[in-house]
């Protein structure tokens, strides 16, 4: 994307100082939705994070509301990306950095806060299928007043995390994918004395039944 693009999409948004960080990871079989996988087979699991990280990054891309980033775990060369996620260029794809999900996490949100004029960062996942436009939008309007906001999830962790100003103290020494991840970003939150919102609770697509939870969701979805 040209510096004229970039200040054209910027100009077009509704929160042009902030960033979208959708993390994902490279489709690859056997890598991606692993506790489905024994259920529903390696090639369907797969299939299904291609539908959802398509569908994801068309849903943030086609809000205008902040200019997005994809920020991948694996090949960020994939030829998947640009198939299915066209409006965003390869320069707006990074990779992960980090030795676990927190490190990964506070490097995308700092590096996107580090960018010139970029005064909030919202990260998202890649399998959440009630966040949508609204949801993202209350995420971004939430930080016009706090430090940081949070999407908690159904599971104890959370769906989003949003931040004014870097900080790694809020991803280290989480037990990361177990049921304490949301109530101890609530502590550090706290001790670091940051004034925080937290959106409606979401669900996320790990498991065989929330396959007939994402069928009965998409379903109800439709026109």
């Amino acid at each position: 994307m040209s510096v004229a693009e970039l200040i054209a999409v910027t100009s077009e948004s509704a929160f042009p100082n902030a960033r979208i960080l959708i993390f994902g990871r490279a489709p690859e079989v056997g890598q991606v939705k692993t506790r489905l996988a024994p259920a529903i087979g390696a090639y369907r699991a797969l299939a299904l994070y291609e539908r959802l990280v398509a569908g994801t990054s068309g849903m943030v891309t086609g809000s205008s509301l902040a200019p997005a980033q994809l920020w991948i775990a694996g090949d960020t060369g994939h030829s998947f990306f640009g198939r299915h996620a066209t409006a965003m260029p390869s320069d707006a794809r990074f990779p992960q950095r980090g030795r676990d999900l927190g490190e990964r996490m506070a490097h995308a949100l700092a590096t996107a806060l580090a960018q010139p004029g970029v005064d909030r960062a919202v990260l998202i996942g890649t399998d959440i299928p009630a966040l949508d436009e609204h949801y993202l939008r209350a995420a971004l309007a939430a930080l016009d007043d706090h430090d940081a906001v949070l999407g908690p999830a159904e599971d104890g962790g959370y769906v989003l995390i949003g931040l004014t100003r870097p900080e790694p103290r809020l991803f280290e020494d989480i037990a990361w994918s177990t049921p304490r991840v949301l109530d101890a970003t609530r502590i550090r939150l706290t001790a670091l004395g940051w004034r925080h919102k937290e959106l409606p609770v979401l669900w996320d697509v790990d498991t065989p039944e929330d396959l007939q939870r994402l069928r009965t969701f998409e379903v109800r979805r439709q026109p």
